[in-house]
Parts: structure tokens; sequence; C-alpha cells
């Protein structure tokens, strides 16, 4: 990503995440504050990325000049947060809450912004009854007490919605909406095999829901579903999908020209996600005039798609399965909305817009 350097007064930054795009479980928002950062670094600040240890990745390492910081696994990232903190005095903090955030407002007097891309009230009950209401608690009840005041920073309007209802202050959200990586220059041309392709980019968790993108599969004559991605519910996944039989290929994790090459071959790309914030590969497929579809009740969705022109939302009431086979039968006719949509976005512009954000608060 080529970012063009302005003329600013560096400053150390500290960003906290509880993962990084190293991580098996790393996604979306975890790009989002990557990209962020590299953007910061190329105007010349000091940026430190904290994050959890995982297996084969060092504890410190650097990447397109942003400083990684690895300590701490998926509880004990958030134990060593204040050590980072105090160890590094940055001049600001960017706090992501992904369910719960780091509290580092408790433990510095340096200005925070909180980053969330989206709430998790749909995806807590996964973790267990215990730990699901305590970490509702902690981000619908604790959280917003602890940042009241501060600057938050969202992808959406339905994040920000979102935020409103647990009490923070509209004037304190600001929307940052995600960029998208270009396309590579070189991508591979699959072979035509005279199917149709539908596919779907995502986490392998069970709030994303794939077993409804295996079912809609299932309606479409011919039809194959390209599952790109991995997680810790993948095995679930492919036993839910061993009837199905050639019709679903899970491809794991690949290569950016070859998930290129996938979504350029594909006629729709399934997102049956229950909570999205934004939902970046929305926009990859978009890249290449794939529309999406995905459920209006699911957040941000409603904000990354243009109901049809780049894509269908499904209502209450509607058939997932039934609004694929409509979908796959206007995909040409949405494919050049689709791609103008995908040109609006970048991640230069998403940095640009944080940046601001974080002198905003420096000089407020």
């Amino acid at each position: 990503m080529a970012i063009r350097r302005v003329r600013c007064i560096a400053m150390k930054i500290l960003l906290m995440c509880w993962r990084d795009s190293t991580h098996p479980q790393g996604g979306g928002s975890e790009r989002y504050l990557e990209r962020v950062g590299e953007y910061l670094a190329a105007q010349g600040h000091e940026v430190i990325y904290r994050t959890a240890k995982h297996t084969g990745v060092a504890r410190r390492s650097r990447r397109d000049g942003v400083r990684y910081e690895r300590a701490g696994g998926k509880f004990g990232v958030y134990l060593a947060a204040p050590l980072s903190i105090w160890r590094n005095r940055p001049d600001v903090v960017v706090d992501t809450q992904n369910g719960i955030p780091f509290f580092a407002r408790l433990f510095t007097r340096t200005p925070v912004v909180l980053l969330t891309h989206h709430c998790h009230k749909e995806q807590w009950p996964v973790a267990g009854p215990v730990i699901g209401r305590l970490g509702w608690f902690l981000e619908s009840r604790v959280a917003p007490r602890v940042y009241r005041g501060a600057r938050y920073v969202t992808v959406s309007e339905a994040s920000k919605g979102d935020l409103v209802a647990l009490g923070v202050r509209e004037g304190d959200i600001e929307i940052v909406e995600n960029g998208v990586d270009p396309v590579p220059q070189e991508v591979p041309t699959l072979p035509d095999d005279h199917r149709v392709h539908l596919v779907t980019l995502s986490r392998l968790v069970p709030h994303k829901r794939i077993e409804e993108a295996i079912d809609a599969v299932a309606q479409i004559d011919g039809a194959v579903l390209d599952v790109v991605g991995s997680g810790w519910w993948e095995d679930e996944l492919r036993e839910y999908a061993a009837p199905y039989g050639d019709t679903v290929v899970f491809h794991g994790h690949v290569s950016e020209p070859y998930k290129h090459a996938l979504l350029e071959r594909a006629a729709v790309h399934l997102l049956p996600s229950r909570k999205e914030g934004w939902g970046i590969a929305v926009i990859e497929a978009a890249q290449h005039g794939v529309p999406t579809v995905a459920y209006a009740s699911a957040g941000g969705v409603a904000d990354s798609i243009r109901d049809g022109e780049t894509g269908r939302l499904v209502y209450p009431g509607e058939d997932f399965g039934e609004a694929v086979g409509e979908t796959v039968g206007r995909r040409e006719a949405m494919a050049p909305a689709a791609r103008a949509w995908a040109a609006r976005f970048s991640w230069e512009a998403t940095g640009r817009k944080f940046a601001q954000v974080i002198a905003a608060v420096l000089s407020s």
C-alpha cells in the first residue's frame, strides 16, 4: 500500500488489540488497526501494536513501520496491558474493544481513543453462561462508564447506533470506515468447471453462521460453495457439510492472489453472519463486481452493501437461500455498481481520517 507522507509532529502511538493478523483467529478488525498503524508510521510517528502472543511468532517484530509487542494469551494479554502503557509512555493510546476493551483509561492520564467495530451482545453466549454474562456486563455497563467523555471510533452508522443505545453520547463517536487492499497485480485464472461458484470469506466461528451458506448452495442446481478461511468451528462445519459432498469446498487460509482468484470466479459472496461492524469481505468481493447477500439485521452490512445495487440485504420473513438464488441471476447487472462502490474505499483515506481524530483528541 503506497502511502503519501505529510508533515506532522511525531508522536508515540500505542495501539492495543487482543490479536493481530498473524493470529490464527485474526480477521478484518485486526487488519483495520494494522493498516491504520501503517499509515501513522508512514507519517513519521512511532507506532507500537500491543497484542497477544501465539505459537510461532516472535515476542517482538517489525512490519511495515509498526513495532509489534506480544505478551499474554487469550486473557493474559489484558493483564499485561498496564505494563505496556507504563513502559512505552505513549502520547496517545488506541484501545480496541473486541467485546471488552483493555480499560487503558484506568491506567493512564494519556489521551485514549476507543476503537470498537461492533457490539458483541449476540456473540457473548458462545463463550458460555458465566463468561458470556460477565463479558456483556463489562461491555454494556462498565466500559461506557469508564470511557464516558472519551473519543470513540467505529466503522458504520449501525455500530454507532449500538453504542448510543449503550449510553455513549452520539457526539463522542466518530465513524471511520474500513478501507480495502488493492487487488494484487497478478491474480491466477482458475479453470472453468462450468459450475456456479458461490464464495464465503470468513473466520469459521459460530456467529458467522456458515451453515446457512452451506444450506443455500444446496438450493441451486450445479452450484458449489468455496469456503475461504479457518477457525475453531471448522470441524463442526466440515461435519455439517459432509452430506453435500463436493458441493462444499474448504480452502482454509489462502494467499492474497488465490483469494482474489476465488472471488473473481464467484457469482455471489455469501455473508450470513449474525453481526458485522462493516464487513471488509463485502468490499473485497465488490472489487470483482461480485455482489454480497447478507442479513440486514447484522448491523454494519447495511452500510457496506447498497441494497439492490451492490448486493442484497435479507430482511425478517425472507429466505436467505432464495435471496442468493435471485442475486445469482442479477450478478452481471450488479457488477458495475459493485466495482464503482468498492473504488470509493482505501486504507489511506481510513488512516488519514483516523489521524485527524487523534489530532483532535490531543488538541482538545
